[in-house]
């Protein structure tokens, strides 16, 4: 008999999935983790009660973090991925050829070595690129202490709740700001802006110290329910959001990358958010 697994990120509103295998599960004291197939979504992890990916649709999610910044910023040669375990952020960024290093600072190797076991269509490989930097390190210390400086940050976190709070912090997106260099672009995941709205005000509110602009994009993800994901930007150059399709579009072909959710039009639409979205961030 096929069981369910019942989401719980929203109180009276939420989707399940049909269980067809459990590949792997563990309760501690802290945190339930779970990792299984399902027809349409292919092997899906969950983390208390919360999807985090999915075989199926990660695509959509990791190329708009990845590729937008970047086919934005047109020159990134050093980029910092804070999270990203499960390694689809980073297969994206390596498909950028100017890019000649990346550091991925994840806070526990265990995540990295599961999503290799179960997930290894998400990084593809991407772990063992020479430049590629892996650091077991906690995001908030590392952005805190680096020496190092960075052209693009992606932070690709979990939500707002327990362990993954600090990096929705204002110590965070300072420490953050310390390390990227002059013209450079902080994104984020920042949760779905229709059930989630106060996190976009809370963010833009705790950008705003630190970068002279401070924005928002969209994409939609068929497993982050409720309507358009926003990802948090900033950024001290605010002529990054508004570049032409024509200069997008030459920088994405003369890449030579292969998307199948992002393109050109894609890039320069999602800056256009909704009308409720635009209203509450007037508030801010």
């Amino acid at each position: 008999m096929t069981s369910n697994y019942a989401e719980k990120l929203y109180d009276g509103y939420g989707q399940s999935f049909e269980i067809d295998e459990v590949l792997f599960e563990q309760q501690t004291d802290s945190w339930h983790l779970i990792i299984f197939r399902n027809k349409k979504f292919g092997t899906v992890m969950a983390l208390d009660g919360i999807i985090q990916t999915t075989e199926k649709d990660e695509f959509v999610y990791h190329e708009m973090l990845t590729h937008v910044p970047l086919f934005a910023h047109g020159a990134a040669k050093r980029v910092l991925i804070i999270g990203g375990g499960d390694g689809g952020i980073l297969r994206e960024v390596l498909k950028h050829q100017e890019v000649e290093h990346v550091t991925q600072v994840e806070i526990d190797q265990a995540v990295i070595d599961m999503c290799k076991t179960y997930l290894p269509n998400h990084s593809q490989g991407a772990f063992d690129d020479a430049r590629a930097n892996i650091v077991i390190a906690d995001g908030i210390e590392f952005v805190q202490q680096t020496d190092e400086k960075f052209d693009v940050i992606i932070s690709d976190c979990t939500d707002p709740v327990g362990p993954g709070e600090v990096l929705f912090s204002s110590a965070f997106y300072e420490g953050c700001k310390r390390c990227l260099n002059a013209g450079g672009v902080f994104v984020a995941q920042n949760g779905v802006a229709y059930m989630q709205v106060e996190e976009v005000l809370t963010t833009r509110r705790r950008l705003s110290p630190y970068f002279k602009d401070q924005t928002f994009y969209c994409a939609a993800v068929p497993t982050y329910i409720g309507g358009n994901m926003t990802l948090a930007w900033g950024s001290d150059n605010a002529s990054l959001p508004s570049q032409s399709l024509d200069l997008i579009e030459q920088r994405f072909a003369a890449s030579g990358i292969k998307t199948r959710y992002y393109n050109p039009a894609m890039h320069c639409g999602s800056f256009a958010l909704p009308q409720f979205v635009v209203d509450a961030l007037k508030d801010a």
